[in-house]
């Protein structure tokens, strides 16, 4: 998934979700915590994969990620497009009204736009952009 969307979330909590991502993230989807404040958005099948993962790590490990599907949200847009956040990940993320969301390879990632905004400034940069690269093997 690629691409930054601004959106605002609405007095109810509820979220639009670009098309294009909702054609990526299919019909059903996972909304849980992410990592730096903000939640991850997974596909049927990106959830199915962390999940398998998941269960192969030792139990005193799982015990750290409870509260990531303890507060897991699963969602199917309504005919406008639009998810309910509900109120503890929204609270998790500090989302407010004006969000962002992104696509991040196989995820995509839901903002408080003043956070992501700072995050951007500060990782978008030659140096970061050169190190990630090499490190990819470019």
């Amino acid at each position: 998934m690629t691409g930054q969307y601004q959106h605002n979330i609405d007095a109810k909590g509820r979220l639009f979700i670009p098309a294009k991502l909702r054609e990526e993230l299919g019909e059903t989807f996972y909304v849980t915590m992410g990592t730096d404040r903000c939640l991850s958005v997974y596909s049927d099948a990106s959830w199915a994969k962390f999940t398998e993962k998941f269960e192969s790590l030792p139990y005193t490990k799982t015990k750290a990620m409870r509260p990531l599907f303890a507060n897991a949200a699963k969602c199917e847009p309504d005919a406008q497009g639009r998810i309910l956040i509900p109120q503890k990940l929204r609270t998790y993320a500090d989302l407010h009204k004006d969000v962002v969301v992104i696509g991040v390879s196989n995820r995509a990632e839901i903002w408080n736009a003043d956070a992501w905004h700072a995050v951007e400034e500060e990782e978008l940069n030659p140096e970061n952009l050169a190190a990630v690269m090499e490190e990819l093997g470019f």
